[in-house]
């Protein structure tokens, strides 16, 4: 059976998430009846990240394996027609060895957060940028983000329901940028824990607002201690940006 590689962008607004799940429709749901359509008969769908439930992807990877063997042109056309009514779009695909595994062959996933910092809130970004009106100090929210870079126990800015061996993570770049009105928090790593990157950005809001100190962040971090953790971050400002495998992406 060929394998193919997905390319796919998608609003997680109207989504329970990446991954299929018991009371409602996920991307992965979405994808796997366009895949039916065309193959007919079912087959799985594997997502290289499980984005929550309101997260947004613009170069989420998966692959599929199919009965017979597609011109990638085609089959991308075919995906997308078979969900022309819903905010997902498949922008590419690609035959693949069969020792690819969308999840498993990822060597780095990058995230990215927005937020919005005005007075006036968003009306053409709504749902997908978090507002924030009070004047953020984005210099040290970088200044704090960068605590958090390299090898740590990031049991702080892990959610209850993780299922990850380990706390232990390697964080390879934190950034926080301002650009005019929009403040970009920027994130890769090989991989992240269940709600690591919003709880992180969560708390890169107490720094922005005054009431952490840059160090607060490291304190918060060496806790070990989930009670340490600022409020999480909306799920609708993040963003999984793309995924990297072996040297061709870096």
């Amino acid at each position: 059976m060929p394998r193919y590689r997905l390319t796919i962008e998608y609003d997680g607004g109207p989504f329970t998430g990446w991954q299929s799940q018991a009371g409602g429709t996920s991307v992965q749901d979405l994808l796997e009846r366009a895949v039916a359509i065309i193959n007919g008969a079912p087959s799985m769908v594997y997502g290289a990240g499980r984005t929550d439930a309101g997260v947004h992807a613009l170069a989420q990877v998966a692959h599929v394996d199919l009965a017979k063997s597609w011109d990638p042109f085609k089959l991308r056309n075919a995906l997308n027609g078979n969900m022309r009514e819903r905010p997902v779009s498949v922008l590419e695909v690609e035959e693949v060895p069969d020792d690819f595994h969308a999840r498993f062959s990822a060597t780095r996933r990058y995230y990215l957060y927005r937020i919005l910092n005005r007075r006036s809130p968003p009306a053409l970004d709504r749902g997908k940028v978090w507002w924030l009106p009070v004047d953020l100090d984005s210099d040290g929210m970088h200044e704090a983000a960068q605590h958090l870079v390299g090898k740590h126990d990031f049991t702080t800015f892990r959610a209850a329901q993780c299922q990850a061996n380990s706390p232990v993570k390697t964080l390879d770049h934190f950034e926080v940028a301002r650009y005019g009105e929009l403040i970009e928090v920027r994130a890769d790593a090989r991989s992240f824990l269940h709600n690591q990157v919003r709880s992180m950005v969560g708390s890169l809001r107490l720094v922005g607002e005054g009431k952490w100190s840059p160090r607060d962040m490291k304190r918060a971090l060496d806790a070990a201690d989930r009670t340490a953790c600022g409020p999480v971050a909306p799920p609708y400002g993040l963003y999984l940006l793309r995924v990297g495998y072996n040297s061709v992406e870096k």
